[in-house]
């Protein structure tokens, strides 16, 4: 009788905490000097999944959060630095975590045991892609050239999206752009055609 893959939590299995969500909308704990407080949550199927409380403590000297919640039980706390660089495009700063573990500049961390932290922190993380069959990647890369997910429209339109920089097309937008022209590329029925295979 063959066994089962026993595959490690995959990068997508794990809670992620994303630089965005302390600088977007009305909660920008990034703007100004000083000590701030908040609370992050994640749901699952429109149900409570988890919460942390978590600290911004953003200085001349410095800048750094700190994580505070229980994990199994166990109260944990730590900080991370926060560090930021100018864009790329030339307009304002982009704000990083350093991992603490590995010193790697990253805009998201995840966690996958008691930490948020780097992915490369924790060995045999894989993506889920990667511990699909080759037939299966196969498949899923032509549902993904066929089927134009919501999340580009939404990203193509959003408010202050850039498709143009000093007049040439940018490359975030040349490559929305090329996922939309990929997909009208193939024939209506593509995707049943697929399904009955």
């Amino acid at each position: 009788m063959p066994r089962y893959a026993n595959y490690n939590t995959t990068v997508e299995d794990c809670l992620k905490y994303r630089v965005k969500s302390l600088t977007e909308n009305n909660n920008n704990y990034l703007k100004s000097y000083g000590i701030r407080t908040g609370v992050t949550s994640w749901t699952i199927n429109g149900q409570p999944h988890a919460k942390i409380d978590f600290k911004v403590t953003h200085t001349e000297n410095g800048t750094f959060i700190t994580f505070n919640y229980r994990c199994n039980g166990e109260p944990i706390n730590y900080n991370v630095n926060l560090i930021s660089r100018v864009s790329n495009l030339g307009k304002g700063e982009m704000w990083f975590f350093v991992c603490p573990i590995t010193g790697n500049c990253c805009r998201k961390l995840y966690l996958n045991g008691t930490h948020f932290l780097h992915r490369e922190a924790y060995k045999g993380l894989m993506y889920e892609s990667q511990i699909k069959s080759q037939s299966t990647r196969a498949m899923y890369k032509v549902f993904d050239a066929v089927y134009v997910k919501d999340e580009v429209y939404d990203e193509l339109y959003k408010k202050h999206f850039k498709t143009h920089y000093n007049g040439k097309e940018t490359k975030r937008y040349k490559k929305l752009k090329n996922i939309i022209e990929t997909a009208k590329r193939y024939p209506a029925n593509t995707l049943e055609s697929l399904l009955m295979m």
